[in-house]
């Protein structure tokens, strides 16, 4: 199978845990689409009735235009589950997301969940996070300020490496929250929780991509078949 193939296998075993009545949290990016999809399949052909939160203008979209019912985290607060993807996941379900700079609301929307379940390829399992750039969610506003807050964190962690601004046509990136992203290559992360911490402290960040303790199990795809993480039933 080729790597969509795999993604999609992934999102078909995530699927399989939906139940009539659920309100889910529908995640954003590439592996995340297909479990969309395939939710979108079981409403229409079984008449599934679930409540969808989505995680990102762009999967709202998709949802809507599949028939799935939606609602908002201010109408509908706690979720029954999330189903999302991540840019990096290790040993301990430790993950990095925000490829797609909807790690804000993706938090937000995990965390109102009574379980959060990874789909991935096998492409994505680390030993260590880091490899994958930190995506660090900012307020434009005093911008070199929070910069050096954020380097200083690192320094005092051992950690090297450039942080970039995320650029798309030219521009800055902006999130759908109208923020900006600066990505850190940083290349290894040995003590991530420890990082997040600190990292949640800087004023001027408003999230970063570090998901700690959050996600509850993992389906990863390999060519081999379905690996699992933690607890996914």
């Amino acid at each position: 199978m080729n790597l969509e193939d795999l993604k999609r296998e992934a999102a078909a075993r995530a699927v399989a845990l939906v139940k009539d009545g659920m309100k889910l949290g529908l995640g954003t990016g590439s592996t995340a689409k297909h479990f969309v999809d395939l939710l979108g399949e079981r409403v229409k052909n079984e008449n599934l009735r679930v409540i969808g939160v989505p995680t990102s203008e762009a999967t709202r979209q998709q949802a809507a235009a599949l028939g799935i019912p939606l609602s908002t985290l201010d109408e509908t607060p706690e979720l029954d589950l999330t189903i999302d993807g991540a840019d990096e996941i290790d040993p301990q379900l430790r993950l990095i997301k925000g490829g797609g700079g909807a790690h804000l609301r993706e938090k937000i929307v995990a965390l109102a969940s009574k379980r959060m379940i990874v789909i991935a390829d096998a492409t994505k399992e680390v030993e260590t996070l880091g490899r994958f750039p930190l995506p660090l969610e900012v307020i434009p506003f005093g911008l070199p300020a929070t910069q050096r807050q954020i380097a200083a964190i690192f320094a005092r962690h051992g950690l090297q490496g450039e942080m970039t601004m995320r650029m798309k046509d030219g521009a800055p990136f902006r999130t759908d929250s109208g923020n900006c992203v600066l990505d850190a290559h940083l290349a290894r992360i040995p003590d991530p929780d420890a990082l997040a911490l600190h990292l949640d402290g800087v004023t001027g960040l408003v999230e970063h991509g570090l998901f700690i303790g959050i996600a509850k199990g993992a389906f990863l795809a390999t060519p081999s078949g379905i690996k699992t993480l933690g607890s996914v039933a």
